[in-house]
């Protein structure tokens, strides 16, 4: 076995204390996310994990990227017939998470997914890589294959059959809107003292303010 008893690091970067927080987290999330777009380089900023209650009853998370954001929620694509798409079909509550380690923070988020329409689906759609927009027709995400030879065949057919035609978004792959219900911001600090503040949803639609113990 490997021991990683030693790997340990001080945390000293910032801080984040109460004063001067917006009343809502999406502000503050805006702030966040673009100072990590100055601080990060060796990754795309946008690299969220999305975590989900499997059909068969354990969550899985996995990496995707976020394509947009609003004081509504976050943005992602995906195809609905994938196993995270059945998972959210059949639970739609998941949780995003976000780390930055250049600035030592992350922001966990538990949210509600919903579809986004259609328009905003073909939209989005519409401006991805040729590449991009046929890879999503040809693969049937998450279902076993025989070998990677099917998926190559599968493509090269499909750039004939379209050739010099439009590429029109399948029914089965478009876009999510996950509504925060909590945002956590995590900041780390030294000695392990980590700051956390949590903005939880209330009632009225605005946002209770509490720091949570590392």
């Amino acid at each position: 076995m490997a021991d990683l008893s030693n790997y340990r690091r001080s945390y000293e970067k910032s801080e984040l204390t109460e004063q001067h927080l917006p009343e809502d987290p999406m502000a503050l999330f805006k702030t966040w996310f673009a100072e990590a777009e100055e601080a990060v380089h060796k990754h795309e900023v946008n690299t969220m994990t999305v975590s989900t209650f499997g059909l068969d009853g354990f969550p899985k998370a996995r990496v995707v990227l976020l394509k947009g954001y609003t004081y509504e929620g976050f943005t992602f694509f995906t195809n609905y017939e994938s196993e995270k798409g059945k998972a959210i079909a059949a639970n739609p509550n998941v949780c995003l998470s976000f780390f930055w380690p250049e600035l030592e923070r992350q922001v966990i988020v538990k949210g509600v997914a919903e579809k986004v329409s259609a328009n905003a689906s073909d939209g989005y759609f519409d401006v991805r890589p040729e590449g991009s927009r046929l890879g999503a027709i040809v693969s049937p995400q998450s279902e076993v294959i025989p070998s990677r030879d099917f998926l190559e065949e599968n493509l090269k057919q499909l750039e004939a059959k379209l050739e010099g035609k439009e590429i029109v978004r399948p029914d089965y792959w478009g876009g999510y809107l996950v509504r925060p219900l909590s945002v956590e911001f995590w900041q780390g600090r030294p000695n392990r003292l980590h700051d956390r503040i949590r903005f939880t949803e209330q009632e009225d639609l605005s946002w209770k303010i509490e720091r949570l113990a590392p």
